[in-house]
């Protein structure tokens, strides 16, 4: 951990922004093959993934953790590909859990959560977002593409909540694949205050109001990416998260970390910065600090606002690689 650093003023990018909040991809690597994200046909058996020595290492992970909490970031998400296939995935949230004031969050598909919910509570994470995108079966084995049962992220849904960790589930609404699914999906999660939706937030918002009125909530902190609804009878929220049709660039404080130490400042950017090599080539905390200042301190991204057909042509990194 770096003790070198005092905790400092939070930064701000050219926009005003502060870096509070980092996604952190721990593998490149997924046990789905979903088709809207890592197609067999892209990502089949000749597809070549990050080799382990490319990868930053756990330590190395908590090292830049660490920085960036003495820079002002409050909330870590651990992500991937699929987090939970990285070998010893525990010992990592043990060593964020030592980082002071940080809260611990982690994204998976929950295949593996059955197994792993109870050893990640105990290690210290605050919580878990489930991605799924439908609860039936024949549409969730087919939207996954690896003949997946539903159950089993169902069952490792309820294993989460019974270790203490607080549940979200996300789900990516495609139009002609699972959007006849959007109600049964609200009404298995609603009570729970877990559903988050990601897709066009008005067709979703209609669809389960027609069934289970609804009434917009504020937003809670500037950069939030879900907008909130409350149901009407008391019985939860949902959020829906629709950077397309209704971008939050203007209070966005996030950045992401790739699995091989690359730092990138925006969910759409087109390249990212190298941490990898200086932490290997024996930057100290105070150098790093330095560069991390330097690259949030240059900042000025706003795809979803500027985005257009100019920005739609440039070359993006895929989700799976910086973990959404």
């Amino acid at each position: 951990m770096p003790d070198t650093l005092v905790h400092m003023e939070p930064l701000l990018d050219r926009l005003g922004r502060p870096l509070e909040t980092l996604r952190v991809s721990i593998t490149d690597r997924c046990n789905f093959r979903c088709v809207y994200c890592m197609p067999k046909e892209v990502y089949g058996r000749d597809h070549v993934f990050l080799e382990r020595k490319e990868l930053l290492s756990l330590e190395e992970i908590a090292r830049v953790v660490g920085l960036f909490a003495q820079l002002g970031v409050r909330t870590v998400r651990i992500t991937g590909g699929e987090p939970l296939v990285r070998r010893n995935v525990e010992y990592l949230v043990e060593l964020l859990r030592e980082i002071p004031d940080l809260e611990l969050a982690l994204t998976t598909n929950g295949a593996l959560l059955p197994q792993k919910a109870e050893a990640l509570a105990r290690a210290g994470l605050d919580r878990v977002t489930v991605s799924l995108d439908s609860v039936d079966d024949a549409t969730f084995r087919a939207l996954n593409d690896v003949d997946f049962p539903v159950d089993r992220v169902l069952e490792g849904i309820d294993a989460a909540a019974a270790a203490g960790l607080r549940v979200k589930v996300n789900a990516v609404v495609k139009r002609g694949a699972n959007d006849d699914g959007l109600v049964a999906l609200a009404e298995h999660f609603r009570g729970t205050g877990r559903l988050d939706d990601v897709v066009s937030a008005d067709e979703i918002v209609a669809k389960i109001d027609a069934v289970w009125p609804l009434e917009p909530l504020p937003l809670a902190r500037p950069d939030e990416t879900a907008r909130k609804w409350r149901y009407r009878d008391g019985l939860g929220e949902i959020g829906v998260i629709a950077s397309v049709t209704k971008p939050f660039c203007g209070g966005c404080s996030r950045a992401r970390l790739s699995a091989e130490g690359r730092l990138h400042t925006c969910l759409f950017a087109t390249a990212g910065h190298d941490l990898r090599a200086p932490l290997r080539l024996g930057a100290s905390d105070e150098e790093l600090a330095d560069l991390l200042r330097g690259i949030w301190g240059r900042r000025e991204d706003r795809y979803s606002e500027l985005r257009s057909a100019e920005t739609a042509a440039l070359p993006r990194v895929e989700m799976s690689y910086i973990g959404g």
